[in-house]
């Protein structure tokens, strides 16, 4: 079992009523599905403003990052680097900022 880091934006810490920071124990592969299943098993007000609830794709204005790498557009069970799995680093949940 992993215990993995995940660092939320201001507007979900509120709504989850929660640190910037939550850890979540992860069975199994670490990937950015089993991470937002555990996520939202553990804050269910977030079901639904991450991820769709019938498709479970990315909202468009979200991003994830790990590692430094935006790993949004990457497979969604594709396992995640060994720095998150072992909570080293964190995994970055972050809104995207559009304007001009």
């Amino acid at each position: 079992m992993a215990k993995v880091c995940v660092a939320l934006p201001h507007h979900l810490q509120l709504l989850a009523h929660c640190d910037a920071k939550v850890y979540l124990d992860i069975e199994g592969e670490v990937t950015q599905h089993t991470i937002l299943s555990a996520l939202e098993k553990n804050y269910p007000m977030l079901s639904g403003t991450i991820r769709d609830h019938v498709t479970l794709q990315r909202r468009p204005r979200i991003r994830f990052f790990a590692c430094g790498m935006d790993i949004s557009h990457q497979p969604p069970d594709k396992p995640l680097p060994d720095a998150i799995m072992q909570g080293e680093e964190p995994f970055l949940i972050i809104g995207a900022i559009a304007g001009g």
